[in-house]
């Protein structure tokens, strides 16, 4: 059976993807869920993140955007910024710790970001988090 990690690392990556110009990940999404062996409750909450996501990208953006400082969200690579709005939407818009989703997010940069992605995406998520408090 499939964790929340592997259904949030499936979700990461089919943000990836859509943020790549694929943009029928959505109609994808449970098949390429099913091919992970992410099934079941583990399917719906996956399929609600990318679909809460997808559908609240701009006001995410405009969340993250002035966290990042000198940067630009454009700028950052695809899979930060997948990482990033993925943590943003559970920190904003679901009952999840924030604890848990930045650990989450640090762990998905660890495995799938440049090297200093797991930095970025504690500080951005973290002062997120805090703004919420």
């Amino acid at each position: 059976m499939a964790t929340r990690s592997q259904a949030r690392e499936a979700v990461a990556g089919l943000l990836y993807a859509f943020d790549s110009g694929n943009t029928d990940v959505l109609k994808a999404a449970p098949t390429l869920l099913e091919e992970k062996k992410i099934r079941n409750a583990q399917q719906r909450f996956a399929l609600e993140l990318l679909g809460g996501v997808l559908d609240q990208m701009h006001a995410l953006d405009a969340a993250l955007q002035p966290l990042l400082k000198d940067w630009d969200l454009k700028r950052i690579g695809c899979m930060e910024r997948a990482i990033l709005r993925l943590g943003a939407y559970e920190i904003l818009h679901t009952q999840t710790k924030p604890a848990v989703v930045i650990n989450e997010a640090i762990e998905l940069a660890k495995a799938y970001g440049e090297d200093n992605a797991p930095r970025l995406v504690n500080a951005v998520l973290d002062h997120l988090s805090k703004r919420q408090s």
